[in-house]
């Protein structure tokens, strides 16, 4: 057996869009089961993201501290974003996220790993890249607004975040998947073996 996600589609028999939001809409369609019966499905439809687990000269990794409406807390997280351009470059999207995020640049880039962050109520696919050689990035600072004014930025060790997920005190998607797959690879193959920052993404292919 290939331990290997593969593509398929389901025949739908309706599709329609009840609600269309600002980044994201709410679609509902009638899909034909296996055994011939159809059941609704509603779910999210996201553009996509992209998140960066930067990592310093002392393995600490650059995290921030934000407040999210939806669980009402406040995370911890590492850069991230929206893929706001339909067929844009993620490795782009991903250095303009670190850069408006942290005012860091990056002169190693990986990817990390990719994943579906809630596949059974929205197609949100996320890049997650490694970035290393770490600098201050040139020029000012870029301009936040709304819940990244009081955004709290620092770096922590990878073990101690680590920590953090396995006691339950971490729960921020990217953060969770990163650290941890970066964890592994350390002790796996190494950081050299991971796909270059170009690799093909079916999930949500891009222009080179």
């Amino acid at each position: 057996m290939t331990l290997k996600d593969t593509a398929e589609e389901w025949r739908i028999t309706a599709s329609e869009t009840p609600f269309t939001g600002n980044k994201t809409a709410v679609r509902t369609d009638d899909v034909v089961m296996p055994d011939g019966s159809v059941s609704r499905r509603d779910y999210q439809v996201h553009p996509g993201s992209v998140a960066v687990l930067a990592l310093d000269e002392h393995d600490r990794v650059v995290v921030l501290r934000q407040y999210r409406h939806p669980v009402r807390q406040r995370l911890w997280e590492i850069p991230a974003g929206l893929l706001d351009v339909p067929g844009e470059n993620p490795l782009n999207a991903a250095q303009r996220e670190l850069y408006e995020e942290a005012h860091i640049k990056a002169e190693d880039w990986r990817v990390l790993t990719d994943v579906y962050t809630t596949p059974g109520g929205c197609d949100e696919a996320v890049r997650i890249f490694l970035a290393r050689e770490l600098s201050e990035a040139e020029g000012e600072r870029f301009a936040v607004e709304e819940e990244e004014l009081d955004m709290e930025l620092a770096r922590v060790p990878l073990d101690e975040l680590v920590r953090g997920v396995l006691a339950g005190d971490l729960h921020n998607n990217c953060l969770v998947v990163g650290v941890l797959s970066l964890t592994a690879a350390l002790r796996g193959d190494g950081l050299d073996a991971l796909r270059p920052a170009d690799a093909p993404w079916p999930a949500r292919p891009f222009e080179s």
